[in-house]
Parts: C-alpha cells; structure tokens; sequence
C-alpha cells in the first residue's frame, strides 16, 4: 500500500529536471562546496529572523533574545533538514544505508530552499 502511495510521488520527483540536476550536484559537488551551501543556508535563515523577530530588541537583554534567536534559527534548520531527510528517503533518492555521504548532500541541497520556505512560514503563523 505505502508502495502505492509513494510511487506517483516518486514519478513526479523524477519528472523534474531541477530534480535531476540535484541529484548530480550531489555526486560531484565537493564537501567544501556542500558546506558553503549549508552556511548560506544558515546566515539567509538568521539574517530572516533577525529582521522579522529580533531587530532593535536584542540590545535591550542581549542573553534573552540571543538564545531565543538562535534556537529559533537552529530548529528551523534542523526541522527542515529532517522532513527532507524523511521525503527523500521515502522516494528513494537518499541512500543512507549504502551512501551516508551522498544521501548526506543531496539533503543539505534540498533543504536549501526548504528552509526558507520555513523560515518564511513561521512569519505567518
């Protein structure tokens, strides 16, 4: 049944040439390359944060809304990451078992713009 319901998923993913272009940045991008993508991500997400949470209030108690600032900022992330992770692994693109490294790449490249696309969510709340 879960085979079923994966499958159409799986098809439109594979449909997709941005899909297909993922999956090789993901085999041949170098590590370096992987983590500039992962700062990136994390200095878009925090300078988003900042501007919509933080601007002006985090001199007024600096220990407060850092630490508030950074865990909302971190779990973004971290959320993002592993709902990625999940999907991946669900259509099969992310190869934990067999190739940690690649599957490893291929999340922090989705969760490039699934992060923000959190991080522009949790405005709306």
């Amino acid at each position: 049944m879960v085979k079923e319901l994966v499958q159409p998923i799986r098809m439109e993913f594979e449909n997709r040439d941005i899909t297909e272009e993922t999956w090789r940045l993901g085999e041949i991008l170098p590590f370096a390359n992987i983590f500039i993508i992962l700062a990136l991500t994390l200095i878009f997400i925090s300078t988003f944060v900042y501007s919509h949470y933080h601007k002006g209030r985090i001199k007024s108690n600096p220990k407060h809304h850092l630490k508030h600032f950074s865990n909302r900022v971190l779990f973004t992330y971290i959320f993002s990451f592993a709902i990625v992770a999940l999907l991946l692994s669900v259509i099969k693109v992310a190869p934990w078992t067999t190739d940690f490294v690649l599957a490893f790449k291929r999340t922090i490249i989705v969760a490039f713009p699934c992060s923000m696309g959190a991080a522009i969510a949790d405005v709306l709340k």
